[in-house]
């Protein structure tokens, strides 16, 4: 005879939300209390650098107290100070016992070589590869030498880094200021901005703490002239709007080839948010049979892949004004599901950014027609 029973089983159908990395920077380089070099410090607005990386002036603190200003009162990031290669404080960083997972990397040692800048490039590649992370590195030049260089020279040593590097995830900011590096880092982790915005953005404000306004060996100013000069190498660089008070960022550009979609961070920045969810639903689905070749499946995961997108796409309306979110909405035919064999099946997904005003054109006109008789 049977006897009577009842199983329960739980179903994890990945309903939950994601923990996101975004806006959670890693910074490395020189302090000058050497009691915490190579540890993995954590820091928010409250944290006292002074303890942490020494009272006097260093390359880390500097650039890590004008990301702190500039990014507002919800910042949180990590530090590593060393003296040493900042990809080793990287492995230290990503690897067990810490196992962080920033969205960049901020390097706040100068390079001074084309060979370092590529290195950085294989490295992102290489955290993709053995931690499945989205990295970018976020590196920086010196400035000009006010006892050495005139403008000219400084702007060609500059652009003689990058002019001929293909290097998709890494920027190069020029310390012009001496801590320009962690000004536009701040402001990519400002508490207003999202991570589809640039640092362009005005409505964030003007930027803060910026160091003084350099000058050559001459005596001769910044202008923007040498400004727009650096941007168009691919330069990280801030601005200044004739006739406006203070000092704003241009874009931040990443070192791809011409023509390529991630020519500035925003792009590659909201790829990579993607990319971060839609791994996390691809590895519940391993071995999994509901995700098969029928109707129903492929109507049901296509709505379960496009999740991350909708997502991203919700705007909030204020006062009849939209305040978008991320992306635009997805369409149907932003996601396609194809199995290339009975084991293998390959996505493809579309995003597609906002459109973004860089650029705006005012056409004014007077209209000298007569105005139209009374009635």
């Amino acid at each position: 005879m049977a006897i009577g029973s009842v199983t329960i089983n739980h179903s994890n159908r990945n309903q939950g939300s994601f923990a996101g990395v975004e806006k959670k920077f890693l910074f490395t380089g020189p302090g000058s209390n050497s009691d915490n070099d190579d540890q993995v410090l954590s820091l928010n607005g409250d944290s006292d650098l002074d303890a942490l990386l020494g009272a006097s002036a260093s390359l880390l603190k500097t650039q890590l107290l004008a990301a702190r200003v500039n990014a507002g009162n919800q910042w949180l990031a990590w530090a590593i100070p060393t003296a040493g290669d900042w990809a080793d404080a990287v492995n230290l960083a990503l690897e067990k016992p810490h196992d962080l997972e920033p969205e960049a990397v901020v390097v706040c040692t100068p390079v001074t070589e084309a060979s370092q800048i590529k290195a950085a490039q294989a490295k992102m590649v290489d955290v993709n590869l053995k931690h499945g992370l989205f990295l970018t590195a976020h590196l920086c030049v010196a400035g000009i030498d006010a006892a050495s260089e005139s403008w000219a020279q400084a702007l060609a040593r500059i652009r003689g880094l990058v002019s001929t590097l293909v290097a998709h995830r890494v920027s190069v900011t020029a310390l012009l200021h001496g801590n320009d590096l962690g000004v536009v880092a701040g402001r990519l982790c400002h508490t207003g901005a999202r991570v589809a915005d640039t640092p362009m953005m005005n409505r964030t404000g003007s930027l803060v703490n910026l160091g003084d306004s350099p000058v050559d060996k001459d005596q001769q100013p910044l202008t923007m002239a040498h400004i727009s000069d650096l941007a168009t190498a691919r330069i990280s660089v801030p601005q200044w709007h004739a006739g406006q008070p203070g000092m704003y960022w241009a874009d931040h550009p990443l070192l791809d080839k011409a023509g390529g979609d991630f020519q500035v961070y925003e792009h590659l920045r909201i790829l990579d948010y993607v990319a971060r969810w839609v791994r996390v639903l691809a590895l519940a689905k391993i071995g999994d049979r509901s995700l098969n070749g029928t109707p129903k499946s492929m109507a049901f995961h296509t709505s379960y892949f496009m999740r991350p997108l909708r997502e991203a796409s919700h705007e909030v309306i204020v006062d009849g004004e939209p305040f978008p979110r991320r992306i635009q909405s997805p369409q149907p035919e932003h996601l396609i599901i194809t199995w290339a064999t009975r084991t293998k099946v390959d996505i493809y997904i579309k995003v597609r950014p906002l459109n973004c005003p860089k650029d705006i054109g005012i056409n004014l006109m007077l209209d000298l027609n007569p105005a139209p008789a009374a009635e």
